[in-house]
């Protein structure tokens, strides 16, 4: 059962073209294995025999009757995402390791771009005009009360909450914090997602090297 669901998967990666991404992954799998740090796949890879065989996930999905296809199917055509989970006090090791391995001219963190929601733009808006901090607090809670959007705060929301929507500071967060919603507010760094290519990394994208404060 279990070599017939694996022909089966393997045909479908090798039409894909997914190869490279599932030899990669147990590569660095195994570095952790063999330095005793804990580490273990999750999500949707549960679903392939491949990736059980290969020592990247622990469960066995001919036994459970998993569907391959919710992984990687033929007709989304979508490449699969293996997340694997490497304990917290050592995920540096496994960090370092893929940078001696492909270079750092070949891998690198992602980045995560943070941006406003309706909640934080409220409150940092007021803050700049000097709403009082009840006032900014009443209408971020919106967000979770009536389900505020990125819409931002409607006048009739505002009324309810008895504001003076003639006061142009109020009037203006209002505005403004609309406005703002999905704006980019810093830029981070992702914790453990990495890009890998063949070719230098510069080729396809921007690149970034964090400035790290010291402490005093």
């Amino acid at each position: 059962m279990v070599a017939a669901t694996c022909r089966h998967e393997l045909h479908l990666i090798e039409e894909l073209g997914y190869a490279p991404y599932f030899l990669t992954v147990p590569a660095i799998v195994s570095f952790a294995k063999s330095r005793g740090i804990l580490c273990q796949g999750r999500g949707s890879a549960a679903n392939s025999a491949v990736c059980y065989v290969l020592g990247i996930t622990s469960i066995n999905p001919t036994e459970h009757d998993l569907l391959f296809e919710r992984f990687v199917s033929q007709e989304r055509r979508e490449p699969p995402d293996i997340d694997v989970d490497f304990e917290h006090e050592r995920r540096e090791e496994v960090i370092q390791w893929i940078y001696d391995t492909y270079g750092r001219h070949r891998a690198a963190l992602t980045g995560v771009v943070i941006t406003y929601r309706a909640r934080g733009a409220v409150r940092e808006v007021g803050k700049v005009l000097g709403v009082p901090e009840d006032v900014t607090a009443g209408l971020s809670g919106l967000v979770w009360g009536w389900g505020w959007g990125n819409d931002g705060v409607t006048e009739k929301e505002a009324q309810e909450l008895n504001l003076n929507l003639n006061d142009p500071r109020l009037r203006m967060t209002l505005e403004l914090a609309s406005e703002l919603i999905g704006a980019p507010r810093h830029l981070s760094q992702h914790p453990g997602g990495f890009v890998l290519t063949q070719e230098r990394l510069v080729i396809w994208c921007r690149l970034s090297r964090p400035r790290w404060k010291t402490a005093r």
